[in-house]
């Protein structure tokens, strides 16, 4: 019986079909503490069960998974020319877990193995070997399966030195509501505290290191006059014209936070999205009785909305301090994404709350300089398309983000990308300097606008035809908390080589180091135009490790 393996790099997208351009992976290398990837490819010319067996030094610290595949409708924008597809189709993404390490193969065709070794700190420089034995297993054989036994092994080379913390501010955006109706689990139940601990701990692993924290229902992505489930951390009580307020979740939620590696936190935008025209829904207890406060149907400049929130703030702040939730690791937001023609709401929603939040920091996403330059706001978000606007002012605190459909080159992580466009991130935010990261989408599992909230991930990946596949989401939900994803791993990985800039460049110089980026490429490297394969990003970082390496033994 036919029966192929082949290692190949993290960077590969492995499609179920009978060709593999990929080339022949021999060994992979890291840093002590870091966690480094590849897939086992396999191909059998029967429809085939296969169970894995695998010896490695590495203990727990070495896992493997199935690239699972899912279905796609808009895995590429059509005006894109660096894809690997435009055409709809079934794409590798999840990795899910093996039942008794054994995965099904299809007649002819190549699936995958994702491997990972998350390398031990304490563990000694050298070169080790993971060996795996791929068998047809025994309980099946009275199916007639045909017996086969198969052999492949890959050097894995232990670095001496190990990267820094990560600097850089991270942020995907987590939606407590998702999880909540994904999971049918309802909101702050134990259960979904269970929950929330499983996806914290899963997005700390991976360098987000800030929280999106709901105060209130957040009012993202959802279309005007329509809601997003209920997912409040405060508790409000109206009475006699006076607000009083209950932390007990919010204090909850910070240290469970905490608890799983997160410092930084963010809070729920104060204004609807695209221009602060309306208020957030808050839900408020009235004599009693639960009611929808505030939302769209509530304008921005309602005198009662600013009532409420000069009550909150006079307490909220403090509460914040004693946390030590303080300016320097909290972050507020006014509106997401305004347009150039909603200055003027935009300035008043603003006034408003950073005149109640003191010397607290509000970030925000947006596309115009203008409101940088008309003082609305210190630490603008740009995308990466307009990022060389802002680069061109005195910021205090640089930025970036990218959302779902950019089609002009810059780095992105959609279904229809080669992974290096996703990976190669890490190298431009060490080009360009830049302190923080944003993107929307952790686990958004509706649809576009929120109109329809009971979708399967597994089967609608691109929010009902919305945003290209990979754009909404780094993680499917799985039984007991989060599934990772292909395009979310390499995404960590893109951070993990910014770090080996970054202490790189504690060695020899920021100049040295944009000279090995440079090397040999022709042209100044930008968000837009940068090399396009992958052999050039892995050859950058083995060159990284290499002087890293070098630098370490004197």
């Amino acid at each position: 019986m036919f029966f192929a393996t082949r290692f190949v790099s993290s960077l590969e997208k492995v499609f179920c079909t009978p060709d593999l351009p990929a080339e022949r992976l021999d060994a992979v290398s890291g840093a002590r503490g870091e966690t480094i990837a590849f897939q086992l490819a396999c191909r059998a010319g029967e429809n085939l069960i296969i169970e894995f067996e695998a010896e490695s030094p590495f203990g727990e610290a070495f896992s493997f998974r199935e690239v699972g595949l899912v279905p796609c409708v808009l895995p590429s924008m059509p005006n894109d020319p660096y894809v690997l597809t435009h055409t709809p189709g079934l794409f590798p993404d999840p990795l899910l877990p093996l039942e008794n390490n054994r995965m099904r193969l299809s007649r002819g065709n190549w699936h995958a193995l994702w491997c990972t070794v998350r390398i031990p700190e304490e563990m000694e420089p050298g070169e080790y070997e993971i060996s795996f034995r791929v068998v047809t297993p025994q309980d099946l054989l009275i199916w007639k399966e045909p017996e086969m036994e198969h052999r492949t092994a890959i050097r894995v080379r232990v670095l001496p030195f190990r990267l820094p913390k990560q600097k850089l501010l991270s942020i995907n955006w987590f939606y407590a509501d998702c999880v909540s109706v994904r999971h049918h689990v309802p909101c702050w139940t134990e259960r979904f505290w269970e929950l929330l601990e499983q996806y914290f701990r899963n997005m700390t692993a991976h360098g987000n290191n800030v929280l999106y924290t709901p105060l209130w229902s957040v009012p993202l992505d959802t279309a005007v006059g329509r809601e997003r489930p209920t997912a409040q951390l405060l508790e409000i009580d109206y009475r006699d014209g006076a607000y009083s307020f209950d932390f007990s979740r919010l204090e909850r939620w910070i240290d469970t936070a905490r608890a799983c590696g997160f410092e930084f936190f963010e809070m729920s935008h104060a204004f609807t999205q695209w221009g602060a025209k309306a208020t957030p829904k808050i839900v408020v207890r009235v004599n009693g009785a639960e009611e929808k406060r505030f939302g769209w149907h509530v304008a921005a400049d309602d005198p009662e909305y600013r009532n409420f929130l000069a009550q909150l703030m006079a307490r909220l702040i403090p509460f914040f301090r004693a946390k030590g939730l303080t300016p320097e690791n909290t972050f507020f937001h006014v509106s997401d994404e305004p347009s150039e023609n909603v200055l003027d709401s935009y300035r008043a929603a603003s006034a408003l709350l950073c005149g109640l939040i003191g010397d607290y920091p509000v970030i925000d996403a947006l596309s115009h300089v203008e409101f940088f330059r008309a003082g609305l706001i210190r630490r603008p978000i740009p995308t990466t398309e307009v990022i060389e606007d802002f680069m061109k002012e005195e910021i205090e605190q640089r930025w970036v983000y990218y959302c779902g459909n950019w089609s002009n080159g810059v780095p992105n992580r959609q279904f229809g990308m080669p992974s290096a466009r996703n990976r190669v991130l890490g190298v431009l935010l060490y080009v360009y300097r830049l302190d923080g990261f944003l993107n929307w989408g952790y686990n958004f599992w509706f649809t576009q606008h929120s109109l329809d909230w009971d979708i399967d991930p597994y089967q609608v990946t691109d929010a009902g035809r919305a945003f290209c596949g990979g754009g909404s989401f780094m993680v499917y939900p799985g039984k007991n908390g989060p599934v990772d994803s292909l395009h979310y791993e390499v995404f960590t990985e893109g951070l993990q080589d910014l770090r080996a800039l970054q202490l790189l460049e504690s060695r020899i110089g920021r100049d040295a180091v944009l000279a090995m980026i440079q090397k040999d490429v022709g042209y100044p490297v930008t968000m837009f135009r940068y090399p396009r394969e992958a052999a050039w990003l892995l050859d950058l970082r083995d060159r990284v490790n290499r002087k890293l390496t070098e630098t370490e033994e004197l």
